[in-house]
């Protein structure tokens, strides 16, 4: 699947992802992947995406053409994949059975987000938390947040954290693996 990691540290942030697609068995690396970058930006915002390769096209199209997109909160968040989830269905075919005992239509998305407003993780039942320091989502998350969580105070940036995580996914997760992309986002100072 993939190694997706946000951290905030400080007055930046990061969002981080490495570059292995992979069909079942067959992997797909950067070395012959035109298109490795598992992010997609709006304005401020940066998403990385992990599940489906066809999410990246997907959300690329939707947030060039989708209007009123907000995610500055998680109250904006949730609101802003409520709006997608009706253009996911009509316009891009969106399957949203997963379980029949689902309380709710499911977007099959992952994703972290980082922006000047903070880091926040969205999940498939439009579940959205905002973090305080950092977070890992995809197969080699549980690699990410051992390793994030042991050198978080030693290392100065969220930049080095959030690298720190993804090369730990891409080296113990079979499904992750480098190059990997690293955006760092200046936040806006937490009042109070």
């Amino acid at each position: 699947m993939t190694t997706l990691v946000v951290v905030r540290k400080g007055n930046m942030a990061a969002i981080a992802a490495d570059s292995l697609t992979t069909f079942g068995d067959t992997r797909l690396s950067d070395a012959f992947d035109a298109s490795s970058d598992k992010m997609v930006r709006h304005g401020e915002t940066v998403i990385a995406l992990c599940g489906s390769a066809a999410h990246q096209l997907v959300y690329e199209n939707l947030l060039s053409t989708a209007k009123d997109l907000n995610f500055n909160s998680k109250s904006e968040i949730f609101e802003t994949f409520r709006k997608l989830h009706a253009i996911l269905k009509d316009q891009h075919y969106l399957n949203p059975k997963e379980e029949d005992e689902d309380a709710y239509e499911s977007t099959h998305i992952t994703a972290l987000i980082a922006n000047p407003s903070g880091i926040y993780g969205i999940y498939s039942m439009r579940e959205v938390f905002e973090f305080k320091r950092f977070w890992a989502a995809g197969s080699g998350r549980e690699y990410a947040l051992g390793a994030m969580n042991a050198l978080y105070d030693t290392l100065d940036s969220a930049e080095a954290i959030a690298r720190v995580g993804v090369d730990s996914g891409a080296t113990f997760d079979k499904n992750s693996a480098l190059p990997m992309q690293v955006i760092t986002i200046a936040m806006t100072p937490r009042v109070g």
